[in-house]
């Protein structure tokens, strides 16, 4: 473990995994990471102090670290890679043909309201329904 990555804070390493691995685009946005930790650890401390059990002040903290990163673009694109075109490629280039394909999916996203529960909406399937007939339509014109 580097130098760096022992001196991140506990809610520190939790988003950084998260973003690492469902939201690649705000990954190394350490300013980001560090207020949104902070305000987490804030949270926690608020709550430990007001005499909430360990439980609930985990729960609140949790809300503040994670708000707004329940729905990941990069794990839709991603599972659509995996579901249809994963016979096209090998299993280690799934992950990366997603990562750059995020950027050309960004104004398909732009058509709909990503809210937390999106993925269990009806409009989750038009999405990705959409994605699908992009992705094939880009690798149709650029190849793999």
């Amino acid at each position: 473990m580097s130098k760096q990555q022992s001196e991140l804070s506990y809610f520190e390493l939790r988003l950084q995994e998260l973003l690492n691995t469902s939201f690649p685009e705000k990954s190394t946005d350490q300013k980001f990471i560090v207020q949104r930790s902070d305000l987490a650890a804030t949270a926690y401390e608020d709550a430990f102090r007001t005499g909430y059990p360990i439980d609930e002040c985990n729960r609140l903290a949790n809300e503040v670290l994670f708000e707004g990163f329940h729905f990941s673009k990069f794990d839709t694109i991603f599972q659509v890679v995996c579901n249809e075109f994963d016979t096209l490629m090998a299993d280690e280039e799934l992950r990366p043909f997603a990562l750059k394909m995020l950027p050309i999916c960004e104004l398909i996203f732009a058509n709909y309201e990503l809210v937390d529960d999106f993925a269990y909406s009806y409009e989750f399937d038009k999405l990705y329904t959409e994605l699908t007939g992009t992705l094939a339509l880009w690798i149709r014109e650029n190849g793999l």
